[in-house]
């Protein structure tokens, strides 16, 4: 009976090299789809009812470990719940929060001699028809794990453009950030550079504790004195 496996990444390049990987450490395995989100995820592996999920964790409109708890929620039928694989770009303390639960993890980038250890204990896992315990187990690690995992990892410093050269700005240095149209301007308190990136997703790897937004374009640090 062959394996059957899903996929949800949402690079496709990195879809791809796990997919490849996969077919070098596990011919038997047939990778019946890849889904770019968290959400369809969900609903191709309803539909497609395959062995193992390999999930990402970080994607966008449902991270993997939201996803694979609501998947828990809605299985039903005699099939057993496929066995779970997180890859994460997590760190170790993340990872040690992983070790402890029944579902494995792989780090990116996807290293072969990891990648072999998860595949081993994948084939052991299913030949024995184990389920880590079954649906209820798996709703309360993947809970517990939430909050280790899914909290927006602080930005310490900041790589922005100042004219033809990158500077490394420490975060407790900015006085305020001000969104100007493609780009976000950094403020010191005695220089400005540029960064791409939307304040919208800035924001959330700030301290909230630190930076407020007091407007729509502009986030200040309590901490410093505003000159906006």
């Amino acid at each position: 009976m062959s394996i059957r496996a899903l996929i949800a990444e949402d690079e496709p390049i990195l879809a791809a090299t796990l997919a490849r990987s996969l077919g070098r450490l596990w011919p038997e395995l047939e990778i019946v789809g890849t889904a770019p989100n968290g959400v369809a995820a969900v609903e191709q592996a309803l539909a497609l009812r395959p062995d193992v999920l390999f999930f990402d964790i970080k994607m966008p409109g449902q991270s993997g470990l939201d996803a694979a708890e609501e998947l828990a929620e809605r299985w039903d039928g005699p099939q057993p719940f496929p066995q779970v694989v997180f890859v994460t770009a997590y760190d170790a303390y993340a990872v040690q929060a992983f070790e402890q639960a029944a579902a494995d993890y792989v780090l990116k980038p996807v290293n072969d001699t990891r990648l072999a250890r998860t595949v081993e204990r994948l084939q052991v896992l299913l030949a024995r028809g184990a389920d880590d315990g079954g649906l209820a187990g798996l709703v309360s690690q993947l809970q517990a794990l939430l909050p280790a995992a899914s909290a927006p990892q602080r930005l310490r410093t900041i790589r922005a453009a100042v004219g033809n050269m990158v500077r490394m700005i420490p975060v407790e240095e900015i006085v305020y950030f001000q969104a100007l149209d493609k780009y976000v301007n950094v403020a010191t308190a005695d220089s400005e550079a540029l960064i791409r990136l939307p304040l919208k997703e800035l924001l959330p790897q700030l301290d909230p504790a630190v930076f407020q937004q007091v407007s729509r374009s502009t986030v200040v640090n309590l901490r410093g004195t505003c000159r906006a």
